[in-house]
């Protein structure tokens, strides 16, 4: 579900620490870029309203910060969001997206329509791919 910043901060920016912070190591001042209050966010939640996933469409369209808590992953719950993102994106005007992806997530979103553009690179100690997609 598509979330203002002003009222979900605290629960997209739980499940990012989680995510990158902490499981991946990922150093905070990185994570925290300060530029959250001009994106477009998505919360995934479960059925008790604990939220699980989080992702956020920037003005430019890049979509970035996609993270599902460990447990959901594989669950459908990082398409979902990614769907809606790209929806978010189309209903702005933007007829496309772009991301830059970890590397091993690649295949994730070559399944939702991304191709790969350019070489490998290292962001954060990770290796990342970029990609761009069609919002169609």
């Amino acid at each position: 579900m598509i979330v203002p910043w002003s009222d979900s901060g605290v629960m997209l920016s739980d499940v990012r620490t989680t995510v990158f912070v902490d499981e991946q190591s990922v150093p905070v001042e990185i994570e925290r870029d300060g530029r959250d209050a001009e994106c477009v966010h998505v919360l995934a939640r479960d059925l008790d309203g604990q939220p699980i996933g989080a992702g956020r469409l920037m003005p430019d369209g890049r979509i970035g910060r996609m993270a599902v808590l460990k447990d959901w992953r594989g669950s459908g719950v990082g398409g979902a969001m990614l769907t809606e993102l790209m929806a978010e994106a189309k209903r702005r005007g933007m007829p496309e997206v772009y991301l830059h992806s970890q590397s091993h997530a690649k295949a994730f979103y070559e399944r939702h329509g991304f191709a790969v553009e350019g070489e490998e690179y290292m962001e954060a100690g990770i290796p990342h791919i970029a990609m761009r997609a069609t919002t169609k």
